[in-house]
C-alpha cells in the first residue's frame, strides 16, 4: 500500500519516519545505552553496529 500522508506544509510523514528509522540510534536509545553502561567506557561503542545495540535494548531482532 502506497498511502501518502502529508503535514499542512507538505512534508511526507511516512518518508520522514522511514529516514528516521535509518538514521541510527534515537535519543531515547542513546539514553538507555548510557544508563546501562553508566556512561563509562563508552569509547567501545564508537564503531558499534547500530542494529545490534537496538536489538539489545529492545530485546528483538532488527533487520536493516
Amino acid at each position: 500500500m502506497d498511502h501518502k500522508e502529508f503535514t499542512e506544509v507538505g512534508t511526507d510523514i511516512n518518508e520522514v519516519k522511514r529516514q528516521n528509522a535509518e538514521s541510527g540510534l534515537s535519543y531515547n536509545e542513546v539514553k538507555a545505552l548510557l544508563a546501562q553502561t553508566g556512561g563509562k567506557g563508552t569509547s567501545q561503542y564508537s564503531n558499534t553496529d547500530v542494529n545490534e545495540i537496538k536489538s539489545r535494548i529492545h530485546g528483538k531482532d532488527i533487520q536493516s
